[in-house]
């Protein structure tokens, strides 16, 4: 059994059906009584956290939520005067793009995080006219 089929077993429990028959569960079942549909309740959320919390930690930077040091501020600041872009600011510091644009404003570099994406359109090469 998966966990996708468990869950579906506990919900259907837990809405007071019998998960095979699809019928009512008889109203004198142990299952119907609050305490026990919460905890099936509790159970089926408990089911989906881990898929969801490998989701998120797969796809957030390395040191997404970590404090900066001070180095690495200078570094961030080096990076960005030098003329690197977000996606390698990104790499670079194992930052979200929102956690970069986030500490140059909070450094002082930029007034708002948006100007960083103004920055990377300015940098984009225009198509030349015809």
């Amino acid at each position: 059994m998966t966990p996708q089929e468990a869950q579906r077993v506990i919900d259907a429990l837990a809405d007071g059906v019998d998960p095979d028959t699809g019928e009512f569960l008889p109203a004198e079942s142990a299952l119907l009584k609050p305490s026990v549909i919460r905890a099936l309740f509790v159970a089926s959320r408990a089911l989906e956290t881990p898929r969801n919390e490998a989701r998120a930690t797969k796809e957030r930077p390395s040191q997404a939520g970590k404090p900066w040091s001070v180095q690495e501020d200078q570094r961030l600041l080096d990076n960005f005067d030098q003329g690197a872009d977000l996606a390698t600011l990104t790499l670079v510091h194992g930052r979200s793009k929102g956690g970069i644009a986030s500490r140059l404003v909070r450094l002082g570099r930029i007034k708002e995080r948006a100007e960083i994406g103004a920055r990377a359109k300015a940098d984009m090469p225009t198509a030349a006219a015809p």
